[in-house]
């Protein structure tokens, strides 16, 4: 058996405790699917965005939306594909009206997340916005002043920048976006 598909086993497993248990506490009101994530469990480089948002709750797949076909265009400038990446959110369902999570429903996923970098064991967490950094490291943060300066968790590096969504809505970070997600690819080839 392979590293990859020895990890893929315990993802599997991980996320068939939630998977169909109605009363999940990763499930939100109105959302109708729990979003673990998806590509490749042996991934050197793991990118985590928000939430779920409406395509996604649909499809049951992370970053399918207008998000997702951006983040693949990006990825394709730093010559990877989605399936060579991990890709996940800080909370696995669609928050209600596809609002911001709450610090209390982040904190509620939060374990599942640490769980699935414990088994990928990515050489570079790349986070996508300021939900999934100020999740993960527990503090509040500014995406402006934290984007794309190497931090540490949990012994891995990890490279903080602007969410696809945001890049949407301010299409003059896309360079800043592309530059971000190009220093990655380098940084998890060079190690």
């Amino acid at each position: 058996m392979t590293a990859k598909q020895y990890k893929q086993q315990l993802l599997d497993a991980l996320y068939a405790t939630h998977a169909k248990k109605p009363g999940s506490i990763l499930r939100f009101p109105g959302s109708t699917t729990i979003v673990f994530g998806e590509g490749n469990p042996d991934a050197d480089l793991l990118l985590i965005g928000e939430a779920p948002g409406k395509n996604e709750d649909e499809q049951g797949r992370p970053f399918v939306g207008r998000s997702g076909t951006l983040l693949n265009k990006v990825l394709e400038i730093a010559n990877m594909h989605r399936t060579d990446v991990y890709i996940t959110n800080i909370v696995k369902s669609r928050p209600p009206n596809n609002r911001r999570p709450t610090p209390q429903e982040i904190e509620r996923s939060k374990p599942l997340l640490v769980d699935q970098i414990n088994i990928i064991r990515p050489k570079l967490i790349c986070t996508l916005g300021s939900s999934s950094l100020q999740g993960l490291l527990g503090r509040s943060v500014q995406i402006t002043k934290e984007r794309g300066k190497i931090i540490e968790f949990n012994g891995i590096k990890l490279l903080p920048t602007y969410h696809p969504a945001y890049i949407l809505r301010n299409q003059k970070e896309l360079n800043t976006l592309a530059l971000d997600i190009i220093t990655a690819s380098k940084l998890v080839k060079n190690d």
